[in-house]
């Protein structure tokens, strides 16, 4: 069996969604996510061989994001 989905993460701006594509760009050797960036979106589609894996992976790709989102508020509240 194989399970499939997609999580697609939508910014304030493409600048933020590049930031955040470009930080979470992830050397798969095994294909279980690829990735686009389509303006202030990013969108992964993973897939892997058991639900146990699937749901790994999408919670250490949803754990990154929420971080990215943290730096990201911080540097605007700098600004």
């Amino acid at each position: 069996m194989k399970v499939k989905g997609k999580i697609t993460f939508e910014y304030e701006n493409p600048e933020h969604a590049k930031i955040s594509y470009n930080t979470l760009k992830i050397d798969n050797d095994e294909n279980y996510i690829k990735s686009s960036i389509n303006n202030e979106k990013t969108t992964y589609e993973l897939k892997n061989p058991n639900l146990g894996s699937f749901l790994n992976t999408a919670d250490d790709l949803i754990f990154s994001e929420i971080l990215i989102e943290k730096i990201l508020d911080k540097t605007e509240e700098k600004k």
